[in-house]
């Protein structure tokens, strides 16, 4: 498809769809947050300012990620019924997120209605042999966050590649121009094809399970959020957050009828201080620059966004520069934490190894009394 030929944004009818789902479900979750709770917001209006600096497609310089804890299922979308209206209805500067392929994306009913919330396919790990570190939603993700759009220079093959069968597809891209594959099987819209997603807002859950207890600390943070910043380009924006009170709304120890929220609680959504990215992680994406010029050095080619060989994916530089990204996103969260009055975590919360200690694998009540469920 020549450049003249590829489309600024999807067609009408999908971006009519698309506010209509995001419009209804955030005045939904503001209708229940502000009318059968009581919900408090603290540095909202610097998040609004940065929201309405976005407003303009054309005139971003860089993506945003928003990370937070995370306390229920109703997480995501509820925190954003905070938003006022007038934000809802403009998909181009509303939330992308992560959702469960195999909860989100289980039929064609359930995918179309989150792919219009703009919700990408995830698998987990636990549940799908093509979850992980390194799937094709992820390279989407980094791709929305960069200055887009990514297409595929030769246009729609003919039909569909069905063939590929790796849980490592090294490209999105490589089955459609406008489309993209979880597992070389299934096509979904790939969003950063579109000029009007360039420089997109992400929102993710680094804990990757539902995490409540009583002393509110976090889980150990995933790696996922480290790849959104090393190798998104440019770095983008990063504005840590604080939730309280959605675990009382969906407590996991909840009884019958569990799927029904529990209203007159209340919530606290914190938004951090936008970060000075260059100062957070600047030496940490010098670093992994110079990793992947020495890649593309020696395979004498460039690497597409998001899409990495096997040197950049298990080396243990490239590992060791995961790690530190993601204990410096989780200290900024923290920080956010901290302004809430609770004292400080023992230090090994943040690491992988202390969850031993929640006892049997899997969802439900662990030995440490804290409570997990996988999203």
């Amino acid at each position: 498809m020549r450049p003249e030929e590829q489309p600024s944004a999807p067609s009408r009818q999908w971006r009519a769809g698309s506010s209509f789902t995001m419009t209804t479900v955030g005045v939904l979750c503001r209708s229940f947050l502000y009318g059968l709770c009581k919900t408090e917001t603290n540095g909202l209006h610097r998040f609004l300012e940065l929201l309405d600096d976005r407003e303009n497609v054309g005139e971003r310089q860089r993506g945003l990620i928003t990370v937070s804890n995370h306390v229920s299922v109703l997480d995501d979308p509820l925190i954003w019924g905070v938003l006022p209206f007038r934000y809802m209805h403009n998909p181009d500067n509303m939330r992308w997120g992560l959702g469960s392929y195999d909860l989100c994306f289980m039929n064609k009913g359930l995918s179309t209605f989150f792919s219009l919330g703009q919700v990408l396919p995830t698998h987990r790990i636990r549940h799908s042999e093509f979850g992980g570190l390194f799937q094709p939603t992820i390279t989407q993700a980094i791709r929305l966050l960069s200055r887009g759009p990514f297409i595929n220079s030769n246009g729609p093959p003919e039909k569909p590649d069905t063939s590929l069968s790796s849980p490592d597809v090294s490209d999105p891209f490589a089955s459609g121009h406008l489309t993209f594959s979880t597992n070389g099987r299934d096509t979904f819209p790939a969003p950063s094809a579109y000029l009007s997603r360039r420089h997109s807002w992400i929102h993710i859950f680094p804990e990757g399970k539902v995490h409540q207890k009583e002393d509110r600390t976090m889980r150990y943070f995933k790696w996922g959020v480290s790849r959104l910043i090393l190798e998104s380009d440019p770095c983008p924006d990063v504005v840590p957050m604080w939730i309280e009170g959605p675990e009382q709304i969906m407590h996991e120890a909840r009884a019958f009828p569990r799927f029904i929220p529990r209203p007159f609680n209340n919530v606290s959504i914190t938004f951090g201080e936008k970060l000075d990215v260059e100062r957070a992680f600047g030496d940490l994406r010098e670093r992994w620059k110079q990793l992947r010029a020495k890649e593309e050095d020696a395979r004498g080619a460039k690497l597409q966004v998001g899409v990495l060989n096997e040197s950049l994916k298990y080396s243990d530089e490239a590992v060791a520069l995961r790690k530190e990204c993601t204990m410096r996103v989780r200290a900024a969260v923290l920080d956010v934490r901290r302004t809430r009055g609770l004292p400080d975590e023992d230090p090994k919360a943040g690491l992988a190894e202390t969850y031993t200690a929640e006892g049997r694998r899997g969802e439900g009540k662990k030995d440490d009394g804290s409570l997990v469920r996988d999203t």
